[in-house]
């Protein structure tokens, strides 16, 4: 059972990975980029809950659990935003936004026990691994907050909102592959830094997607603002 699950995990981190560089070659909003969208949430969420089973059933370990929530979380979340068009908010929003709370405390605790250890650590983890991931899964609790006391999101913003949380997950998952199974690839290799080609890489495209939709963004309120000039210009008789 337990080679099963992890075959699954691996299996399923794999197709994460190339679905995930798909959908960001296709056109966004092409039949193709959806697709290959869900495909990388089913794979990614798939890859999440099974690193939860074994890290809670099988080889106990807490930073396994917050992070395996994080990323069903993350690729949950960012599913709804890319296929939600209009502006609302839901149960669904409620309870995303509670539980990645929930995952941010538990981390800032998690990080206190470790840096109070004797040995520095908490499930062999350093007490900055579980500071950064809380500061992660509290950042996207505040963007929840923001989301629902406005109502929802739409346009330009739920664009934004698509973007971060999938490609969050994504480098996840890029970071788990490598360096989180450096042990795989020769030290001549992983001696160039190369392995890391792929993540800088990743990042450039990431701030230049969210550039465009800042731009996007900016013409909708500019879009918007002349909208409203011209209802207020009084008709010539």
């Amino acid at each position: 059972m337990h080679s099963f699950l992890l075959n699954l995990h691996v299996c399923s981190a794999s197709i994460g990975l190339i679905s995930g560089v798909l959908a960001m070659v296709f056109r966004k909003g092409s039949g193709l980029h959806r697709a290959a969208g869900d495909v990388f949430t089913l794979s990614m969420l798939s890859m999440g809950l099974v690193a939860v089973y074994l890290a809670i059933f099988m080889k106990p370990n807490v930073g396994n659990v917050m992070g395996g929530l994080l990323v069903s979380y993350l690729v949950t979340t960012g599913w709804m935003a890319g296929r939600r068009r209009e502006r609302k908010a839901g149960l669904f929003d409620v309870g995303a936004m509670l539980m990645v709370f929930g995952v941010g405390a538990a981390e800032a605790t998690f990080g206190f026990q470790a840096a109070l250890s004797p040995t520095g650590l908490k499930a062999g983890y350093p007490p900055g691994l579980f500071f950064v991931f809380g500061s992660i899964a509290l950042l996207f609790a505040a963007s929840d907050a923001r989301m629902l006391l406005r109502g929802g999101v739409s346009g330009a913003q739920r664009i934004a909102r698509h973007l971060w949380r999938m490609c969050t997950a994504f480098m996840f998952a890029l970071a788990s592959f490598y360096p989180g199974q450096a042990r795989l690839f020769p030290h001549w290799l992983r001696d160039t830094n190369l392995l890391y080609l792929p993540h800088v890489l990743f990042a450039g495209a990431t701030f230049l997607g969210l550039y465009r939709v800042l731009l996007r963004k900016r013409s909708e309120k500019v879009k918007a603002a002349g909208d409203a000039r011209s209802e207020r210009m009084p008709i010539a008789a």
